[in-house]
């Protein structure tokens, strides 16, 4: 089994008139990889009419309609998170409670807010309440403020946390760019945060190091919007780890993460 714990769709209001394609060469890539789940999100619509990073709630509601409506036609195959803008609270709740009773397994925050902003504990209290993990999107370590988002580093999702330790977080893309040294620091003693490895960072002391600080048992294997450099770091990870521990970072930890049993594992 290997899961992608880190995927995007995109639907028919995003900005590419290929947006079937798209999606369609995203599968048909997984299968030759060998994946068996795509955890995957829509942002809104990718900012055709809201920005990506902070999608309205009409736009936030309909990429979880169009998400969920994958998740039926690849049905076994593509798992949903569900996308809310913690500006919008209410809303944010009221949507995470109605697309897990639908059958979507994690909630996905972009950068509308830095993860340590206190408008994301309503939120993560819910998300462990009903029993699914939160995806947050990480700069590994910012420099500097970005425009178009509230981006957040390790160091504030560390805070997140501490202050939820019944929680389940994914610090997203550790191969997304910038310093990945100063994320695994931060989060090697905090047991409540999963890795995961997705972006376009193929680096492999960064995967040395991160089997060395965070440890195969939080790692997740993710690939995010192209499947290429994660095929490539999962290829580097069989000269680096043993087989059992390649099963934790390909489906076993993720298997323990998302609700039990969403994905067919038992061990």
């Amino acid at each position: 089994m290997l899961i992608d714990v880190h995927a995007h769709f995109h639907t028919s209001r995003s900005p590419r008139a290929d947006w079937r394609r798209v999606n369609e060469s995203r599968i048909r890539a997984g299968e030759k990889i060998g994946i068996t789940a795509h955890v995957a999100s829509i942002l809104g619509t990718w900012g055709a009419t809201s920005p990506t990073y902070f999608p309205s709630p009409g736009d936030a509601s309909d990429a979880n309609a169009a998400m969920l409506a994958l998740c039926r036609e690849y049905d076994g195959l593509v798992f949903g998170y569900c996308v809310v803008n913690p500006n919008y609270g209410q809303h944010a709740l009221d949507e995470i409670d109605r697309r897990v009773d639908q059958g979507m397994i994690g909630v996905k925050l972009a950068a509308s807010r830095r993860a340590n902003d206190p408008l994301l504990d309503p939120v993560v209290s819910l998300a462990a309440e009903r029993g699914v993990p939160v995806l947050h999107h990480v700069w590994q370590r910012r420099r500097r403020d970005w425009p178009g988002q509230e981006a957040s580093d390790a160091s504030e999702l560390a805070e997140l946390a501490a202050r939820h330790p019944n929680a389940r977080l994914i610090l997203a893309h550790l191969g997304g760019g910038g310093d990945w040294g100063h994320t695994l620091r931060v989060v090697e003693d905090v047991p409540n945060i999963f890795v995961d490895l997705s972006g376009s960072g193929v680096d492999p002391d960064m995967l040395h190091a991160a089997v060395n600080r965070v440890g195969c048992s939080r790692l997740l294997w993710g690939a995010d919007i192209t499947l290429d450099t994660g095929w490539a770091k999962l290829r580097y990870l069989n000269n680096v780890v043993s087989a059992a521990e390649l099963r934790q970072i390909a489906y076993l930890n993720a298997a323990s993460v998302f609700p039990p049993g969403v994905f067919g594992v038992s061990d």
